[in-house]
């Protein structure tokens, strides 16, 4: 099922400041990034696969960058990536069904809607201004249980993600985690997880929101 389990808050200060996961849950950067990886491909003489890239996206670049560069070559690749991103990944990236609309209902509720990505903070920013996606706050370079410590800091309990990483931040900050099936896990393993509420989409977001906050 999805949707809220009976046993979800329904208190009105749980829910003022909510935090938002980037990659697949506010923005389909699959497009952009595949991009990037093609040339960063091209330029380096380095096979990679860019289709099997996308499609396990949510852990940060060196992380991946370790699966088809030697260690001793995984900082520049990387230091490489991150430059020519804007001009490749920027333009082609969407935003997720929803997207706007969550973060607007956050904010018309009367309070704060922030963004803990473990993508590189200023292209985390040109995306959401590229997309017209305005939250209260952009925090980079944060990936699984760490988190916790941008949700913690602005006082966030709720976070929002489509990764079992995000659901692990969530939990490490006390927060409720609501997960969307939107990027490269399914609903069953952001249950299993422990993700509190699985909804099928951030079109879902606006309505469970009143209703958690009722």
């Amino acid at each position: 099922m999805t949707g809220m389990p009976e046993n979800t808050p329904r208190t009105a200060p749980s829910a003022r400041t909510v935090g938002f996961d980037l990659d697949m849950t506010l923005i389909d950067s699959r497009p952009g990034i595949k991009a990037t990886y093609e040339v960063l491909s091209a330029e380096t003489g380095v096979h990679i696969d860019a289709e099997l890239v996308v499609s396990r996206l949510g852990p940060p670049l060196e992380q991946e960058l370790a699966h088809w560069f030697p260690d001793d070559r995984i900082r520049e690749a990387g230091d490489r990536y991150r430059e020519i991103y804007p001009a490749h990944a920027i333009a082609p990236t969407l935003a997720m069904p929803g997207a706007r609309a969550a973060v607007r209902a956050v904010q018309e509720a009367g309070g704060k809607a922030i963004v803990v990505t473990a993508k590189h903070e200023p292209n985390a920013k040109l995306h959401l201004e590229h997309l017209g996606i305005e939250p209260d706050a952009v925090i980079g370079w944060l990936w699984a249980e760490a988190k916790a410590e941008a949700l913690r800091e602005h006082g966030a309990t709720v976070y929002v993600g489509d990764h079992v990483g995000d659901v692990r931040g969530a939990r490490t900050a006390n927060a409720l985690s609501v997960a969307v099936p939107t990027g490269p896990c399914d609903a069953a393993e952001l249950r299993a997880a422990g993700a509190d509420v699985v909804l099928t989409d951030l079109n879902e977001f606006p309505a469970w929101l009143a209703d958690y906050r009722d």
